[in-house]
């Protein structure tokens, strides 16, 4: 470009102005010691409110237990396809024997979103069965893992029914109805592959799930994009909530 020299770039060193305005801003976020306090007492009530019986109801904050007992070691062994269902996308993965990971992305369409459930499932599995023919796999039996990031209430790993929906989904007829019968439906109608799910999760927890293999001491997991949502392992004595709820 006319006027450019190979030179780099310093940078430039806010004025005084400048960072006294973004002093400014950022004097109301300070908070003292015993505010955070206070506020860490006030978190922790909620925690213990949705993980009670008699208060998760009401409770500010909803506590779902999502059935993972632990994180994985690395000793996990074959094939396994993961979907993910959350966000602006819908993203496949499939792991082979020999620990190597192939992706795609697949886009969702609005008329999708916004349509029936079984529009948005057959969807899905369309998706699925279009990564499964490129990667020349259809004639294979796969387990698969499904992360459904929308708060649901489970009573066991391979089921989940879906609270509300949020973000931008809508597809009516899905709100209290199990997303593993409604998706394994799909996947059968089209019946030109075989996939099997057994495993659902929220995104939070997948993400504390593939962090363990990095670090095994990791028990938290976060999601910050186009919804909000954090996850953390509890010892079961601190969860009163039915036991049926607890059956692993």
């Amino acid at each position: 470009m006319p006027g450019q020299t190979d030179r780099p770039h310093a940078c430039r060193p806010e004025s005084p102005t400048a960072i006294k305005k973004i002093d400014k801003y950022l004097y109301a976020m300070r908070l003292s010691d015993e505010t955070l306090i206070d506020i860490m007492t006030r978190f922790k009530k909620e925690l213990k409110n949705g993980l009670s019986w008699d208060f998760n109801p009401t409770a500010t904050v909803k506590m779902l237990p999502a059935f993972v007992r632990s994180i994985p070691d690395g000793s996990e062994k074959g094939d396994f396809i993961a979907l993910d269902l959350g966000g602006s996308s819908l993203r496949i993965l499939w792991k082979n024997q020999n620990v190597r990971m192939e992706s795609e992305v697949y886009d969702i369409p609005e008329n999708i979103v916004h349509g029936s459930g079984s529009q948005l499932f057959d969807h899905v599995a369309e998706c699925l069965g279009d990564f499964m023919a490129k990667k020349e796999i259809k004639d294979k039996k796969l387990h698969v893992g499904f992360t459904f990031s929308f708060p649901c209430q489970q009573s066991k790993i391979d089921e989940a029914v879906l609270i509300t929906w949020t973000k931008r989904f809508k597809a009516s007829s899905v709100e209290g109805a199990d997303v593993v019968k409604l998706l394994n439906k799909a996947t059968k109608k089209r019946g030109d592959y075989d996939a099997n799910i057994v495993a659902v999760v929220n995104d939070t927890v997948g993400t504390m799930i593939i962090c363990g293999y990095d670090d095994q001491q990791c028990e938290v997991g976060l999601i910050i994009g186009t919804g909000t949502n954090a996850c953390y392992m509890e010892e079961l004595r601190h969860i009163d909530l039915p036991l049926e709820m607890m059956d692993p």
